[in-house]
């Protein structure tokens, strides 16, 4: 399970074809099937052949985190919230005003379901399994983050794709920075629940937030 091509065909599979199928017109049941198998599977491997531990480490630089995270929250909500005033400035806040229980359900829901099952497969899986692939970091940052946004395919929407892309190398470069799945998820959450905070959520497609 570790030869070079067998991982490779691997890759190939659960992050290009998988991702791709769910765009597709077919039964939802099937789908949930599929991702079910493929989440399994991946789980397997980390754990029993990766021998990776699901644990916090006690060496994590957390003033280093939240000082590089901090400059970069700031430079993210600055430029989101001139994009939506421009777009539509009747969106701005609007569901944290207006809807407050669905709001922080949608945060928990957000951050729990999905942000940490990402991080998993695409940092923690992805960079400890596909490492020895690729030449170089930097190239390994921009395959994941091509990949990450093909994940959000199913969305059908362009600003999902460009959003997620550079949201991949965020992260990417964020795990490589620290190797941590609990910091690279508190980062992917942050960033993530800021979009659906400032209104940009009916832009996302996501669902629940039409103003």
């Amino acid at each position: 399970m570790r030869s070079t091509t067998y991982r490779s065909i691997e890759l190939l599979i659960l992050f290009v074809l998988l991702p791709v199928s769910l765009a597709l017109p077919y039964a939802f049941a099937l789908k949930a099937g599929l991702v079910i198998i493929g989440l399994i599977y991946l789980i397997y491997v980390l754990t029993k052949v990766e021998g990776i531990a699901f644990k916090i480490a006690s060496s994590i630089d957390w003033k280093a985190f939240w000082r590089r995270t901090l400059v970069l929250f700031i430079g993210i909500a600055l430029i989101t919230t001139a994009f939506v005033l421009y777009k539509d400035k009747t969106a701005l806040f609007f569901v944290p005003l207006n809807n407050p229980a669905l709001f922080v359900m949608i945060l928990f829901i957000y951050s729990l379901l999905s942000v940490w099952p990402q991080e998993i497969i695409y940092r923690t899986f992805f960079f400890n399994r596909y490492k020895d692939l690729f030449r170089s970091e930097t190239l390994m940052v921009f395959v994941n983050a091509i990949l990450f946004s093909l994940a959000h395919i199913f969305f059908r929407n362009t600003l999902v794709m460009v959003l997620t892309f550079f949201g991949g190398i965020l992260f990417g470069l964020t795990y490589l920075k620290f190797r941590s799945t609990t910091l690279v998820s508190i980062e992917h959450a942050l960033y993530g629940n800021w979009l659906f905070t400032v209104g940009m959520g009916q832009m996302l497609a996501f669902p629940g937030m039409e103003n």
